[in-house]
Parts: C-alpha cells; sequence; structure tokens
C-alpha cells in the first residue's frame, strides 16, 4: 500500500515527508495549472475544451480553486499520480496492519511472536498502531449499504463529519479495547479469539483481533522470559547439573490460537475476493457514470432537468464503493475534470456556488481546529493516526473561495507540520535513547564473552564467575530497547554468551561428577577392605595394611557431597573398631602371655605324665588332641617362646618313641595340626597351594631317584664290595618310598583341607 511509510514509526522517510506529502498532495488538488499545461499538449481536442472552458468560466474559477483537468488516460497521468498515491490511496486498501499481513499469507501472529519474545522494539507501538489501523479499516466504506447511508446525510448535511461517522460506529475506543485485552489471561484470550472468529463481520474482527495479538503476544514474551531466566537461575545455583534436557513443551493454548487465527485468515481469504470483485464492479459502474457525465455535458436539455440529473449521477457516484488503486487517481481527476466541465457548461447560480464554497470554508477550518487540538495529544501514534484521517477528510471536502484558499491550507498546513515536528523530534530522542542502549548492550556483551573464555578448573571459580553473569543478566533487563535493526541481533549475541557459559560449566560439571562417582567407587572399595581387616588379630600384618588402605583415602579425590559423610565415616568406623581391639588387646597383653606360658608348662607335664593304653591308636589319638590343645593356646611371652615351644616337640617326640608310634604316623600328625593352624590365616589358601606344589614337586624328585638308583643296581657285579653299595641302595630306595607315603599322606590332608 502506498500509504504504508506512513504507518511504520521506524521508518527513515518519516522526517516530515508524510506532512510534506499530505501537503503537496493538497495543493496538487487546488492547483494542477502546471500540470493541466502539460496535459493538454499530449490531448489537443482536450485542450480546445478547456480553453473554451476559461473563456467561458472566467470568473468562476475562483469558485472552482483551480482549473479543471482535460479528461487523460493512465499513461498520461502516471508521471504525476506518485506524488498523489499517498493520499488517494482506496479507503479499504489503506490500512495495511500486522493481522493483515499476516492473513496475506506471512507468519502466524503466534510464530511472530515466539521468534522475537526475548526482545521487542519500538514496533510494540506499531502493533497498537496496526491494531488502531484495523479498526479504521472496518469503519471505511465496505459494502454499497453503508456508503449509501453515509453519502446520504452527507448530501443532506453538507457537512464533511469524518471523524463523528467513525465515532457512532465504535461502541469502544482504541485504549478501552486495549486495556480490555491487556487484562485477559491467556487461556481469556484464546477464548475471546475463538469466539470472535464465529462472527461473519470481517471488520468487526479486524477491530479486535490486533488488540487480542498484542495482549496475547506480551504472555508468551513474558512466560518465554521467565522461563528462560528460570533455566539459568537454577542453573546457577545447582552445583551438579543433570545432563539430560527437558523435553519440548506443546503450549496447547498456542495450538488453539493458531487454529482461531486459521479461521480467520480462510475468512480473510474469502472477503479480499469477493471485496477485490466488488472494486472492479464498482469501477464499471464509475466509468459508466463518467460516459454518462460526457453525454450529459453535450446534451442540450434545459437547466433544471440535467442539473437533476448530474445530482442523480453525484449521489451514484458517492454510493459506489472503492475501485482498484490503479485505476484511482485516473478515475477520481477525470471525475472531478467532468464536473468542474459540467459547472462552466450549466452555469451553476453563483449563489448556490458561493454557498457550497461557505460550507465547504466551515467544513475545512473545524479540520483545522480538530487538527490544532491534537497538539494537546500524549500520544504520538494516535495524533498522527487522527491526523490522517484529517487529510483524508479535507481531500474529500470540496473548494473553497478564493480569497480564503492559501489561509485556510496555510492555517491547517501549519497544524500539521507541527504535529509531524513533534513525532519526528519523539521519534529522534527515541533513537538516541535506543543507541545508548545499544552502546550499553555492547559493553555487557562483551564482558559476557570475556567471561564464556575463560578457562575455568573449580567449582569455587565456577560459582564466582556465575555470579558475575548473573549480574550482567541483572543489568541487561534495565535497559531498554536498541535500534530496530540491531536489537535482535545484539541479544542474540549476549544470550549466546549465556549460553556458551553455562554450556561449559554443564561440561565442567558433568565430567567433575564422573570423577566424584569414580572416586565414590574407589573409596567404597577401600571400606570394603577395611571392613574385612577390622576383626583380624594379626596385629602387625593388618595395621601396615589399614595404614596403606588410609594413605591411598587421602590421594582419591572428593566424593559427590551428598554420600562423602557417610563413605567417610563407614571407613573411620572399620578403621577405628580394629585399632580399638588392638588397643585393647596390648593393654592386656602381658597378663595374658603369661597365663598362656603357664598352661603351655600344665600341658607339657601332663603329656609326660599321662597314663596311655597299651593301644596305639588310641594313644596317636590322645598325641593329636594335645597338639590340637597346644594350638588352642594363646602367645607366650616372646622370650620363652621358643624354649616352650622346643621343650613340647621333646615331650611329644619322646612319646612317639616310647609308644613305637611309625615317623609316618608322626609326621603326618604334625603337618596335619600345622595345615589346621593355617585356616584362621587370611592367606591360608595361597599358602597350601604353595605348599601342595612343593609336596609334589617332592614326590616327583625321589620317583626320579627312586629309577636312578633302581637301574644303578642291576650294573653291580657279584662280589662283596658290590653287595655293600647295592645295600645301601636298596635302604636309599626304601626310605625314599617311605618318604614318598608320607608325602602323598600330606598331600590328602591338603585336599581335603579345601573341600
Amino acid at each position: 500500500m502506498e500509504n504504508k511509510e506512513l504507518l511504520n514509526p521506524d521508518s527513515e522517510n518519516d522526517k516530515n515527508e508524510n506532512g510534506a506529502e499530505n501537503l503537496k498532495s493538497e495543493q496538487n488538488d487546488v492547483d494542477p495549472k502546471a500540470s493541466d499545461k502539460k496535459k493538454v499538449k499530449k490531448n489537443k481536442p482536450e485542450t480546445d475544451e478547456v480553453k473554451s472552458v476559461d473563456k467561458s468560466a472566467g470568473a468562476e474559477e475562483s469558485t472552482a480553486d483551480a482549473k479543471p483537468q482535460a479528461e487523460v488516460s493512465t499513461d498520461e497521468l502516471s508521471s504525476e499520480s506518485e506524488s498523489l498515491k499517498k493520499e488517494n490511496t482506496d479507503d479499504v486498501e489503506g490500512a495495511n496492519d500486522a493481522v493483515d499481513a499476516e492473513v496475506s499469507g506471512e507468519t502466524s501472529p503466534v510464530n511472530e511472536v515466539e521468534k522475537s519474545v526475548t526482545e521487542e522494539t519500538v514496533d510494540e507501538q506499531s502493533d497498537v498502531k496496526e491494531a488502531a489501523d484495523g479498526k479504521k479499516k472496518s469503519t471505511k466504506k465496505t459494502s454499497r449499504s453503508e456508503v449509501k447511508e453515509k453519502e446520504k446525510q452527507k448530501v443532506e448535511k453538507e457537512s464533511p463529519a469524518v471523524e463523528e461517522d467513525d465515532e457512532d460506529e465504535e461502541h469502544e475506543s482504541d485504549e478501552d479495547l486495549a486495556e480490555k485485552y491487556k487484562t485477559l489471561s491467556k487461556k481469556e484470550l484464546v477464548e475471546a479469539l475463538e469466539a470472535l472468529v464465529q462472527h461473519d463481520d470481517i471488520n468487526y474482527i479486524r477491530k479486535h483481533i490486533g488488540f487480542i495479538k498484542v495482549a496475547f503476544r506480551n504472555h508468551i514474551k513474558e512466560q518465554s522470559l521467565s522461563d528462560y531466566e528460570k533455566n539459568i537461575s537454577k542453573t546457577q545455583t545447582d552445583s551438579d547439573p543433570g545432563t539430560e534436557d527437558l523435553p519440548e513443551i506443546v503450549d496447547e493454548l498456542v495450538v488453539r490460537f493458531d487454529k482461531a487465527f486459521g479461521i480467520y485468515k480462510q475468512k480473510k481469504s474469502v472477503y479480499d475476493q469477493a471485496l477485490e470483485k466488488q472494486k472492479h464492479d464498482n469501477l464499471k459502474e464509475k466509468e459508466a457514470i463518467l460516459e454518462e457525465l460526457r453525454q450529459l455535458i453535450e446534451s442540450e436539455e434545459e437547466l433544471k432537468k440535467t442539473y437533476d440529473v448530474f445530482k442523480e449521477l453525484q449521489e451514484k457516484w458517492r454510493e459506489i464503493g472503492p475501485v482498484p488503486q490503479s485505476a484511482n487517481n485516473t478515475l477520481w481527476n477525470n471525475y472531478h475534470f467532468l464536473v468542474e466541465k459540467f459547472f462552466d457548461k450549466v452555469k451553476i447560480n453563483k449563489e448556490l456556488r458561493d454557498l457550497d464554497l461557505k460550507k465547504n470554508l466551515e467544513a475545512k477550518t473545524e479540520l483545522c481546529e480538530k487538527a490544532e487540538e491534537l497538539l494537546l495529544e500524549t500520544s504520538v501514534n494516535k495524533s498522527f493516526q487522527k491526523l490522517q484521517k484529517l487529510h483524508e477528510a479535507w481531500k474529500e471536502t470540496g473548494p473553497v473561495p478564493k480569497d480564503k484558499k492559501d489561509e485556510i491550507w496555510d492555517r491547517f498546513k501549519a497544524a500539521s507540520d507541527a504535529l509531524n515536528e513533534h513525532r519526528q523530534k519523539y521519534y529522534d530522542e527515541l533513537r538516541e535513547d535506543q543507541n545508548k542502549n545499544y552502546a550499553a548492550k555492547i559493553v555487557l556483551c562483551e564482558k559476557a564473552e570475556q567471561l564464556s573464555e575463560l578457562a575455568l578448573k573449580s567449582p569455587k571459580e565456577w560459582q564466582a564467575n556465575t555470579d558475575k553473569i548473573n549480574e550482567l543478566f541483572k543489568v541487561w533487563k534495565t535497559i531498554g530497547f536498541a535500534p530496530k535493526k540491531v536489537n535482535d541481533e545484539v541479544w542474540v549475541r549476549f544470550r549466546t554468551a549465556l549460553d556458551t557459559f553455562f554450556k561449559l560449566k554443564k561440561e565442567f560439571f558433568q565430567t567433575y561428577k564422573d570423577e566424584q562417582s569414580e572416586n565414590y567407587n574407589q573409596k567404597v572399595n577401600l571400606c570394603l577392605q577395611a571392613e574385612a581387616l577390622k576383626d583380624s588379630e594379626d596385629w602387625k600384618r593388618t595395621t601396615d595394611e589399614l595404614i596403606a588402605l588410609q594413605q591411598e583415602w587421602k590421594k582419591i579425590g572428593p566424593v559427590p557431597r551428598k554420600f562423602s559423610d557417610k563413605i567417610w565415616k563407614r571407613f573411620r568406623s572399620a578403621c577405628d573398631e580394629f585399632f580399638h581391639r588392638k588397643s585393647e588387646y596390648f593393654s592386656n597383653i602381658g597378663e595374658k602371655q603369661d597365663e598362656n606360658y603357664r598352661k603351655k608348662k600344665e600341658l607339657i607335664e601332663k603329656i609326660k605324665t599321662y597314663p596311655y593304653s597299651k593301644d596305639n591308636t588310641d594313644n596317636l589319638n590322645i598325641l593329636k588332641e594335645f597338639q590340637r590343645e597346644w594350638m588352642e593356646i594363646g602367645h607366650v611371652p616372646i622370650k620363652q617362646k621358643d624354649a616352650i615351644q622346643n621343650e613340647f616337640r621333646k615331650t611329644i617326640n619322646d612319646q612317639f618313641d616310647k609308644l613305637n608310634i611309625s615317623r609316618k604316623a608322626k609326621s603326618t600328625i604334625g603337618f596335619k595340626n600345622k595345615i589346621e593352624n593355617l585356616k584362621n590365616s587370611p592367606h591360608a589358601d595361597n599358602i597350601i597351594n604353595k605348599e601342595r606344589a612343593f609336596l609334589m614337586n617332592k614326590i616327583n624328585a625321589l620317583q626320579n631317584d627312586i629309577k636312578l638308583w633302581e637301574n644303578n643296581i642291576g650294573f653291580f657285579a657279584s662280589s662283596k664290595k658290590a653287595d655293600v653299595l647295592k645295600s645301601e641302595f636298596e635302604n636309599k630306595i626304601q626310605t625314599a618310598k617311605t618318604d614318598i607315603a608320607i608325602l602323598e599322606e600330606k598331600l590328602k590332608i591338603l585336599y581335603e583341607s579345601q573341600s
């Protein structure tokens, strides 16, 4: 649309160009002499007609405010139509608000909101403006019946009360609608939109939908910013963050909003198609009226009849709705040319003409007063929108007396210039503030980027820098918008720095968490080892092992905080229990060892004086029992250990000799007692395995010796000396076989001990 740039508060073309264009257009409407001269040269037949009109009209030029233009084609008007486009834009297509842009195929309002939800610029004001434009569009002539009623009032009252018509059709002001929807929740806004799109009147929907969109977008923006702040807060306070991202949550209200908005888009599409068809029909009707005007001008009918037909054609013209924009200027200029030509031809009564000029002057004076009242309006956007309506009304109002033309126009222009100057000053100051905000945000971006590039190696460092990042974010929220073209860009830069920082923090704590988990597993293993040793009475060896475990514990790093105290208490408890038992043991070990020494002396005397029977089997069992009892008695003082042990062995061996017990039996009994004592050792299996290997190797060696000796006996000759050697080898062989039998019995005992 040609006047779209008038609606954009951030446009670089704002600098009084809108007001200037309006003024330029108005001047073109009332004083097109220069352009007439060009057109006269291009269309000679019409030039003659214009000249004759000029001669006959004479003083009538003052009543028309300008020479009538020659009726020309679209091509002939194209060079000058550009200056009129902004002011002569079709009423229906004049309001190019954001909602219509979205309905025409651009992004949906909800998606558009989500795309820039974290930062908004001066476009917040634009949305309210667009909503108001929507209302403007809804109050324009969109149907023949509405136009007919309004034009009928215009003909009867001869008054251009443009804003009064708008106020009659509006039950709620812009402020009322904005306030009404601003107070609604997201759900209420969705329900309001769903109810709204059920209306068949597209203009009624358009009047409300812009304000609903603004309110709903603000909810989305606040919710997204809140979610982002919560995510930052969680990352800042959680020293042990998780690794899994939260699943994306579908907002059902957004889905419903889009669905309802889609209904509006469908209705709007149907409406626009019908409107476009109506515009072409209207164009045909107006072209037909132009043809009737041409015929009327050529007619020789009497004045009264001709004038009545002319007024009917004028009313029909007003009743017809808008036409396609491309034909609007040409149609409008040709219509005015023919009207002025008709007035010249029929020579309308000067008093009637003066009355029309007077009423037009009154109407334009009222427009000047309204424009001057707008200087008190605090809202820049609202005053600008109303000024556009006043310019449209001015254009639609007829000429004024020539002696008042410059005066009334200068008054209206002065008010327009003042409003445009005020508006330009407002946006200049706004842009200056936004540039300052941009500079401040650049500084915050640089600081955030510096923090995100630091190589932090400890949780303490990360927490300190997280506090700095958090402070930067708080400062960011206190700074206003940056210029529109860089606002999103600088926000993305700042957020990227924050995201990078928190991504690195998350990765650090994930690695830190993995290390802590591994440390925890290692310390659990140390606890298990300490708990396995806590009941040991091998004081020296166990003490060394526990001290080694404690040294290893110190080398392992920290564990997760929630397990730290618990795992330490577990390890310390196992160590303390052992050392407490050891302390108690050694506190009375002297008395205990003296008691053990006394018991062992008594046992030796008991062995010596025991009344053995003649049954060696029973006697052997008794001696085995004495050996078992000896092993059950604890340690004796270290100084007496060897002496008492040697005395016990000598006493046992003496009893074996007295009872004639075989060497095999004695050896077996001693070995069995030895193995029984080993079972209480934590390394019993290793010792037994080594003993078994030793016995097997010994047996193999003896068997090899026996084979060698038996082989050597075969080489001895029959002699006295050879018989002696042979007897010695045979004794060796017999002794070796006895040893093998004893060793095999010991192997059997080893196997039985591990079964």
